[in-house]
């Protein structure tokens, strides 16, 4: 593919780790993509065609804001998630979401998604099935924890009560506390605060930054 016909993307989510690991996969085809801006916590300032929203800690659905995410430019959004319900998936894409992919795709499988989103198709899991395998990278990662047990232990940083994790991220409520106890077994913690604490010193807390095009860090 020739350069010109790069498919420029910005990368969204809410924590550096998570957008720095979803460009590196990226990165494996740069015949093909071009990631231009890593944003966190702040609208996409880049002209790109297509936005990729990584829900790792953020709302879903419809209540993802679409129009703030392309902030007045014409960029097609693919959410890019492990929550795959049927019902989900279609308020996305009612709500103007072009793409729902799930995180268990490889960098050749999403780079080809985005590919077909970009050439005007809407682009949507064939059938809900578990994500075993989340790709990219995740807060806590290094410590053992898997994608669903950080989210949960991110929301908890975030203040969110058990309940409104279980809203945020589309589990059973008996689903979060089982990925409470496993979490706070493998960071060493018993209770809230001090799972607060470890996750406000290991990288938990949302960021709020800017990277374009590799030329350094906005706020």
């Amino acid at each position: 593919m020739a350069p010109s016909t790069l498919i420029r993307v910005a990368v969204v989510n809410d924590y550096e780790i998570v957008v720095a690991g979803v460009a590196s996969m990226l990165a494996q085809h740069p015949d093909r993509v071009r990631v231009v801006e890593l944003d966190s916590g702040v609208p996409v300032l880049s002209e790109v065609d297509v936005i990729l929203y990584d829900t790792f800690g953020q709302v879903q659905g419809d209540g993802v804001d679409l129009e703030d995410l392309v902030n007045g430019g014409d960029a097609k959004v693919v959410i890019f998630s492990w929550n795959l319900q049927p019902d989900l998936v279609e308020r996305a894409i009612e709500r103007g979401a072009r793409g729902y992919l799930s995180k268990q795709l490889n960098a050749e499988q999403m780079v080809s998604a985005i590919e077909a989103v970009h050439a005007g198709q809407i682009v949507t899991p064939a059938a809900e099935e578990p994500v075993e395998h989340a790709s990219g990278s995740w807060p806590g990662r290094d410590h053992g924890l898997t994608a669903r047990e950080a989210e949960v232990l991110a929301l908890i940083t975030q203040g969110l009560s058990n309940q409104e994790i279980a809203e945020r991220s589309y589990l059973s409520i008996n689903s979060v506390k089982t990925y409470i106890r496993t979490a706070y077994r493998k960071i060493g913690v018993t209770r809230r605060a001090q799972a607060v604490a470890w996750g406000m010193r290991h990288g938990f807390e949302p960021d709020r930054s800017r990277i374009i095009d590799g030329s350094g860090k906005k706020r």
